[in-house]
Protein backbone atom coordinates (compact mmCIF):
# COMPACT_ATOMS: atom_id res chain seq x y z
CA UNK A 1 0.00 0.00 0.00
CA UNK A 2 1.41 3.36 -1.06
CA UNK A 3 -0.20 6.60 0.12
CA UNK A 4 0.26 9.96 -1.60
CA UNK A 5 -0.36 13.06 0.51
CA UNK A 6 -1.62 16.01 -1.52
CA UNK A 7 -1.53 19.42 0.18
CA UNK A 8 -3.02 22.33 -1.82
CA UNK A 9 -1.42 25.59 -0.76
CA UNK A 10 -2.31 29.14 -1.74
CA UNK A 11 -0.33 31.69 0.31
CA UNK A 12 0.02 29.30 3.25
CA UNK A 13 3.42 30.36 4.62
CA UNK A 14 1.91 30.67 8.10
CA UNK A 15 0.72 27.06 8.24
CA UNK A 16 2.25 24.77 5.64
CA UNK A 17 5.45 24.04 7.58
CA UNK A 18 3.59 22.72 10.61
CA UNK A 19 1.33 20.63 8.37
CA UNK A 20 4.31 19.01 6.63
CA UNK A 21 6.15 18.36 9.89
CA UNK A 22 3.20 16.31 11.13
CA UNK A 23 2.99 14.29 7.91
CA UNK A 24 6.73 13.60 7.89
CA UNK A 25 6.64 12.52 11.55
CA UNK A 26 3.96 9.88 10.90
CA UNK A 27 5.54 8.54 7.69
CA UNK A 28 9.27 8.60 8.41
CA UNK A 29 9.36 4.97 9.65
CA UNK A 30 8.50 3.69 6.14
CA UNK A 31 9.14 6.56 3.70
CA UNK A 32 9.05 4.25 0.68
CA UNK A 33 5.34 3.69 1.30
CA UNK A 34 4.49 7.39 1.20
CA UNK A 35 4.97 10.47 -0.93
CA UNK A 36 4.21 14.06 0.00
CA UNK A 37 3.14 16.55 -2.67
CA UNK A 38 2.53 20.24 -2.05
CA UNK A 39 0.65 22.01 -4.82
CA UNK A 40 1.81 25.61 -4.91
CA UNK A 41 -1.41 27.15 -6.14
CA UNK A 42 -0.46 30.58 -7.50
CA UNK A 43 1.08 31.65 -4.19
CA UNK A 44 2.78 35.03 -3.93
CA UNK A 45 4.34 34.50 -0.50
CA UNK A 46 6.98 32.05 0.83
CA UNK A 47 4.81 28.93 0.51
CA UNK A 48 6.95 27.33 -2.19
CA UNK A 49 10.19 28.15 -0.39
CA UNK A 50 9.02 26.64 2.91
CA UNK A 51 7.65 23.47 1.30
CA UNK A 52 10.78 22.98 -0.82
CA UNK A 53 12.94 22.99 2.32
CA UNK A 54 11.54 19.56 3.27
CA UNK A 55 13.74 16.88 1.59
CA UNK A 56 10.90 14.41 1.00
CA UNK A 57 8.40 16.93 -0.34
CA UNK A 58 7.68 17.31 -4.04
CA UNK A 59 6.40 20.79 -4.93
CA UNK A 60 4.12 21.02 -7.94
CA UNK A 61 3.14 24.41 -9.36
CA UNK A 62 -0.47 24.96 -10.44
CA UNK A 63 -0.87 28.52 -11.74
CA UNK A 64 -4.66 28.26 -12.09
CA UNK A 65 -5.91 29.41 -8.71
CA UNK A 66 -8.59 27.22 -7.19
CA UNK A 67 -8.92 24.35 -4.74
CA UNK A 68 -10.10 21.76 -7.25
CA UNK A 69 -7.40 22.75 -9.73
CA UNK A 70 -4.85 22.19 -6.97
CA UNK A 71 -6.33 18.86 -5.88
CA UNK A 72 -6.36 17.62 -9.47
CA UNK A 73 -2.78 18.75 -10.08
CA UNK A 74 -1.66 16.87 -6.98
CA UNK A 75 -3.54 13.76 -8.05
CA UNK A 76 -1.99 13.92 -11.54
CA UNK A 77 1.49 14.10 -10.01
CA UNK A 78 0.88 11.30 -7.50
CA UNK A 79 1.80 7.62 -7.76
CA UNK A 80 0.11 6.17 -4.66
CA UNK A 81 -2.69 3.63 -4.46
CA UNK A 82 -4.50 6.03 -2.13
CA UNK A 83 -4.59 9.83 -2.18
CA UNK A 84 -4.71 11.61 1.19
CA UNK A 85 -6.11 15.12 0.77
CA UNK A 86 -4.92 17.34 3.60
CA UNK A 87 -5.33 21.11 3.78
CA UNK A 88 -2.27 23.23 4.44
CA UNK A 89 -3.68 24.67 7.68
CA UNK A 90 -4.31 21.18 9.10
CA UNK A 91 -2.25 18.86 11.29
CA UNK A 92 -2.58 15.07 11.50
CA UNK A 93 -3.85 13.76 14.82
CA UNK A 94 -1.83 10.98 16.51
CA UNK A 95 -2.41 7.64 14.78
CA UNK A 96 -4.04 9.19 11.71
CA UNK A 97 -1.91 7.25 9.23
CA UNK A 98 -2.33 3.99 11.15
CA UNK A 99 -6.12 4.40 11.06
CA UNK A 100 -6.08 4.96 7.29
CA UNK A 101 -3.93 1.88 6.68
CA UNK A 102 -6.01 -0.26 9.03
CA UNK A 103 -9.30 0.76 7.39
CA UNK A 104 -8.25 0.26 3.78
CA UNK A 105 -6.49 -3.02 4.60
CA UNK A 106 -9.70 -4.35 6.14
CA UNK A 107 -11.88 -3.11 3.24
CA UNK A 108 -9.94 -3.33 -0.07
CA UNK A 109 -12.95 -2.16 -2.15
CA UNK A 110 -13.38 1.00 -0.08
CA UNK A 111 -13.56 4.09 -2.31
CA UNK A 112 -12.88 6.72 0.36
CA UNK A 113 -12.58 7.37 4.06
CA UNK A 114 -13.04 10.68 5.86
CA UNK A 115 -13.60 12.11 9.31
CA UNK A 116 -14.26 15.35 11.20
CA UNK A 117 -11.91 18.18 11.94
CA UNK A 118 -10.99 19.51 15.38
CA UNK A 119 -10.64 23.28 15.44
CA UNK A 120 -7.80 23.83 17.87
CA UNK A 121 -8.27 27.61 18.19
CA UNK A 122 -11.92 27.83 19.25
CA UNK A 123 -13.40 28.80 22.60
CA UNK A 124 -15.09 26.05 24.71
CA UNK A 125 -18.54 27.40 23.76
CA UNK A 126 -17.65 27.35 20.08
CA UNK A 127 -16.40 23.75 20.39
CA UNK A 128 -19.79 22.70 21.77
CA UNK A 129 -21.55 24.27 18.78
CA UNK A 130 -19.20 22.46 16.40
CA UNK A 131 -19.92 19.12 18.13
CA UNK A 132 -23.66 19.70 17.70
CA UNK A 133 -23.10 20.49 14.03
CA UNK A 134 -21.12 17.29 13.50
CA UNK A 135 -23.78 15.22 15.25
CA UNK A 136 -26.38 16.60 12.84
CA UNK A 137 -24.00 16.18 9.89
CA UNK A 138 -23.24 12.55 10.73
CA UNK A 139 -26.94 11.79 11.14
CA UNK A 140 -27.63 13.34 7.74
CA UNK A 141 -24.81 11.32 6.21
CA UNK A 142 -26.22 8.11 7.66
CA UNK A 143 -29.70 8.84 6.28
CA UNK A 144 -28.39 9.74 2.84
CA UNK A 145 -26.07 6.76 2.61
CA UNK A 146 -28.08 3.95 4.17
CA UNK A 147 -31.70 5.00 3.63
CA UNK A 148 -31.99 7.41 0.69
CA UNK A 149 -28.84 6.05 -1.02
CA UNK A 150 -28.13 9.39 -2.69
CA UNK A 151 -24.44 9.73 -1.87
CA UNK A 152 -22.17 10.01 1.12
CA UNK A 153 -20.01 12.57 2.92
CA UNK A 154 -16.37 13.51 3.11
CA UNK A 155 -14.79 16.40 4.97
CA UNK A 156 -12.72 18.63 2.71
CA UNK A 157 -9.10 18.58 3.85
CA UNK A 158 -9.47 15.30 5.73
CA UNK A 159 -10.23 12.53 3.28
CA UNK A 160 -8.41 9.69 1.53
CA UNK A 161 -9.59 8.29 -1.79
CA UNK A 162 -8.67 5.19 -3.75
CA UNK A 163 -6.79 5.91 -6.98
CA UNK A 164 -8.90 3.27 -8.69
CA UNK A 165 -12.14 4.98 -7.71
CA UNK A 166 -10.93 8.51 -8.42
CA UNK A 167 -9.77 7.52 -11.90
CA UNK A 168 -13.11 5.85 -12.54
CA UNK A 169 -15.04 9.08 -11.91
CA UNK A 170 -12.64 11.26 -13.90
CA UNK A 171 -10.96 13.01 -10.99
CA UNK A 172 -12.03 16.29 -9.39
CA UNK A 173 -14.61 18.60 -10.94
CA UNK A 174 -12.57 21.75 -11.61
CA UNK A 175 -15.70 23.75 -12.44
CA UNK A 176 -16.43 23.83 -8.69
CA UNK A 177 -14.52 26.67 -7.06
CA UNK A 178 -14.73 25.86 -3.35
CA UNK A 179 -18.01 25.06 -1.59
CA UNK A 180 -19.41 21.63 -2.37
CA UNK A 181 -16.22 20.14 -3.84
CA UNK A 182 -16.00 17.51 -1.11
CA UNK A 183 -19.71 16.63 -1.38
CA UNK A 184 -19.34 16.30 -5.14
CA UNK A 185 -16.49 13.81 -4.70
CA UNK A 186 -18.45 11.86 -2.10
CA UNK A 187 -21.54 11.73 -4.31
CA UNK A 188 -19.70 10.54 -7.42
CA UNK A 189 -17.14 8.24 -5.84
CA UNK A 190 -19.74 6.40 -3.73
CA UNK A 191 -20.80 4.70 -7.00
CA UNK A 192 -17.35 3.04 -7.17
CA UNK A 193 -17.34 1.61 -3.65
CA UNK A 194 -18.23 2.35 -0.02
CA UNK A 195 -17.42 5.78 1.40
CA UNK A 196 -16.91 5.74 5.17
CA UNK A 197 -17.19 8.81 7.39
CA UNK A 198 -15.80 7.86 10.78
CA UNK A 199 -15.23 9.78 13.99
CA UNK A 200 -12.01 7.78 14.43
CA UNK A 201 -10.26 9.78 11.69
CA UNK A 202 -9.99 13.24 13.23
CA UNK A 203 -7.82 16.08 11.93
CA UNK A 204 -6.61 19.22 13.72
CA UNK A 205 -7.23 22.38 11.72
CA UNK A 206 -7.40 26.14 11.98
CA UNK A 207 -10.75 27.82 12.66
CA UNK A 208 -9.74 30.93 10.74
CA UNK A 209 -12.76 30.78 8.39
CA UNK A 210 -15.22 30.12 11.20
CA UNK A 211 -13.73 32.94 13.27
CA UNK A 212 -13.83 35.33 10.33
CA UNK A 213 -17.32 34.57 9.04
CA UNK A 214 -19.03 33.20 12.16
CA UNK A 215 -19.98 29.64 13.12
CA UNK A 216 -23.71 29.89 12.42
CA UNK A 217 -23.20 31.47 9.02
CA UNK A 218 -20.61 28.87 8.06
CA UNK A 219 -22.77 26.00 9.34
CA UNK A 220 -25.64 27.23 7.17
CA UNK A 221 -23.39 27.71 4.15
CA UNK A 222 -21.81 24.27 4.39
CA UNK A 223 -25.18 22.65 5.02
CA UNK A 224 -26.99 24.21 2.08
CA UNK A 225 -24.11 23.38 -0.25
CA UNK A 226 -24.07 19.78 0.99
CA UNK A 227 -27.80 19.52 0.30
CA UNK A 228 -27.60 21.31 -3.07
CA UNK A 229 -24.65 19.30 -4.34
CA UNK A 230 -26.14 16.01 -3.17
CA UNK A 231 -29.55 16.48 -4.76
CA UNK A 232 -28.93 18.97 -7.60
CA UNK A 233 -25.34 17.93 -8.46
CA UNK A 234 -23.93 21.44 -8.19
CA UNK A 235 -23.08 23.77 -5.30
CA UNK A 236 -25.44 26.53 -4.23
CA UNK A 237 -22.67 29.03 -3.39
CA UNK A 238 -20.35 29.99 -6.23
CA UNK A 239 -18.21 32.65 -4.57
CA UNK A 240 -15.86 32.46 -1.59
CA UNK A 241 -13.17 34.57 0.07
CA UNK A 242 -9.59 33.62 0.87
CA UNK A 243 -8.64 33.96 4.53
CA UNK A 244 -4.92 33.94 5.14
CA UNK A 245 -2.37 35.07 7.74
CA UNK A 246 1.11 36.34 7.07
CA UNK A 247 3.91 34.28 8.64
CA UNK A 248 5.18 37.14 10.74
CA UNK A 249 1.81 37.48 12.55
CA UNK A 250 2.05 34.00 14.10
Amino acid sequence: MRISFVVPAYNEEAYVGRCLEAIVAQTESAPQNFEIIVVNNASTDRTREIASAFPRVLVVDEPRKGLTYARQAGFDASTGDYIANVDADSVLTPGWVDEVIRTFSAQPRLAAISGPVIYYDLTPRQRVLVRVYYFIAWSTYAINRYILRVGSMVQGGNFVVSRRALLAIGGFDTSIAFYGEDTDIARRISKEGPVVFTLKLKMFTSARRLNKEGILRMAFRYSINYFWTTFFKRPYTQEYIDIREAEETR
